[in-house]
C-alpha cells in the first residue's frame, strides 16, 4: 500500500499544483498532506479516491505506484485507427481494446516494460484498463475520434474511427519500434472477427491465471509461448 508514496510528488508537480491546493482537494490540512507525501502519514482510502480523481487516474493506478502515460495510450489508439485494419477505418471498441492490450503486453514480453504503463484488469470481456472508457470519451469530446453506435444481431456495438479533422495530428510519443510492433499486431488481426481476438486473449496465461476483477501482472506474459504473445 505504500508503493504510491514516491509518486505523489511527481503527480502533483506534473499538474503544477501546490501542497496547499492538493490538501484542500482531499479535505486535509497542508501539514497533513505534507506528511502523507513524505510517507509519515497514512493515506486513507477516501483520500486516495479524491487524489485519483484530481489526477485523472484510477485508484488502483494511484495505489500501485504505477503512473500510466495516458497521452501515449491515446496515441496508441490513434495509431491503430490509422493502420487500415478495416476498409471503412472503423474498429469495434472491444477489438481495439484487445489490440491495445496485446501491444502493451507484447512490448513487456520483449523489453520488460509496458508501452503505455496502463494497468489491465480481468473482466468478463477480457483484459482492459479501468480508464479505457474514459479515454475514449475524452478523445470523442475533443473531436479526435468518432464513435458510431449501431445494433448488430440484437447487440449494441461501438465502432471507433479517427475524425477527418484529426488526421494531421502527429504522433510523437511512439517510437518506430513501438509502431512496428503495433503494425505486426494489426496485420495479424485485421481480418479476424472480434470474438476471435477475445478468445485469444482469454486463453493467454495472464488472463487465465488471474481471478475475476483482479489487476493482471505484466510479468505473467513472460511465461507464455512466444507464438502466443500476440
Amino acid at each position: 500500500m505504500t508503493q504510491y508514496i514516491e509518486h505523489l510528488k511527481e503527480l502533483r508537480t506534473n499538474k503544477r499544483l501546490s501542497q496547499e491546493v492538493v490538501a484542500q482537494a482531499i479535505g486535509v490540512s497542508r501539514p497533513t498532506y505534507s506528511a502523507i507525501e513524505a510517507g509519515t502519514q497514512e493515506l486513507s482510502l477516501e483520500e486516495g479516491k479524491k487524489l485519483a480523481t484530481l489526477y485523472g487516474i484510477g485508484i488502483d493506478e494511484l495505489l500501485s505506484g504505477s503512473i500510466p502515460n495516458i497521452e501515449k495510450y491515446k496515441h496508441m489508439i490513434l495509431a491503430y485507427l490509422r493502420m487500415n485494419i478495416s476498409r471503412d477505418g472503423k474498429i469495434p471498441k472491444t477489438k481495439l481494446a484487445k489490440m491495445l492490450y496485446l501491444a502493451d503486453f507484447a512490448w513487456f514480453y520483449e523489453h520488460m516494460e509496458s508501452m503505455s504503463g496502463m494497468p489491465y484488469r480481468k473482466i468478463a470481456y477480457g483484459p482492459v484498463p479501468d480508464t479505457f472508457f474514459r479515454v475514449l470519451d475524452e478523445l470523442e469530446e475533443s473531436g479526435k475520434i468518432i464513435v458510431d453506435r449501431k445494433n448488430a444481431e440484437g447487440k449494441d456495438m461501438l465502432l471507433i474511427s479517427e475524425s477527418e479533422s484529426n488526421k494531421n495530428e502527429k504522433i510523437r510519443t511512439l517510437t518506430k519500434e513501438e509502431v512496428s510492433l503495433m503494425q505486426k499486431i494489426a496485420k495479424k488481426w485485421k481480418d479476424k472477427k472480434t470474438n476471435e481476438i477475445v478468445n485469444f486473449t482469454h486463453n493467454q496465461l495472464p488472463y487465465v491465471l488471474c481471478r475475476d476483477n483482479e489487476l493482471i501482472p505484466y510479468e505473467l506474459i513472460t511465461q507464455e509461448d512466444v507464438e502466443a504473445v500476440y
